[in-house]
C-alpha cells in the first residue's frame, strides 16, 4: 500500500543514527545520505527516508502519528527498542510487551526518536 515514508528530522545525522541501530536490530542496512542531505533507508517493501524539512522550518512530530516498523519477533523488537534507547531515543507509552484488543494479540515497543517521532516496533502474535 505505502510507496515510502518521509519524516523531518531537525538533526539528519543524530537522526542517522537512532535509525541506523533501530532498523538495524530488524536487519535493514545503513541509510544513505543524498546529494541533497537526506537519508533514505531502501528495502524490499518500500523506502523510509529523513528530510529537514523544505519550508525551512524546525521538524516536529505529528500529533496522533505513530510510524510502524514490522518485527519478526519479539526478540527482534526488543532489540529495536534498546537500540533507539541506547542512540538518542526516548521510551514512550507503556513498556514493551504484549497488548491485546479487536481479537488480536500484539508485541508492541514505543520509541519518540531524536525529533520527537513516535514509533513502533510491532509483531503479530500467533
Amino acid at each position: 500500500m505505502f510507496s515510502h515514508i518521509m519524516i523531518g528530522a531537525n538533526d539528519i545525522q543524530a537522526s542517522k543514527k537512532f535509525y541506523d541501530a533501530v532498523l538495524g536490530a530488524m536487519g535493514h542496512p545503513e541509510g544513505v545520505i543524498d546529494e541533497k542531505g537526506r537519508c533514505f533507508y531502501f528495502t524490499e517493501t518500500g523506502i523510509f527516508a529523513l528530510t529537514k524539512p523544505i519550508d525551512g522550518e524546525s521538524a516536529t512530530h505529528g500529533n496522533g502519528t505513530t510510524i510502524g516498523f514490522a518485527a519478526k519477533t519479539p526478540e527482534v523488537a526488543d532489540a529495536w527498542h534498546a537500540a533507539g534507547l541506547a542512540n538518542g531515543g526516548t521510551n514512550c507509552e507503556d513498556a514493551p510487551g504484549i497488548r491485546e484488543g479487536g481479537g488480536m494479540k500484539l508485541y508492541l515497543a514505543y520509541l519518540r526518536d531524536p525529533s520527537g517521532n513516535k514509533i513502533c516496533a510491532l509483531h503479530k502474535m500467533s
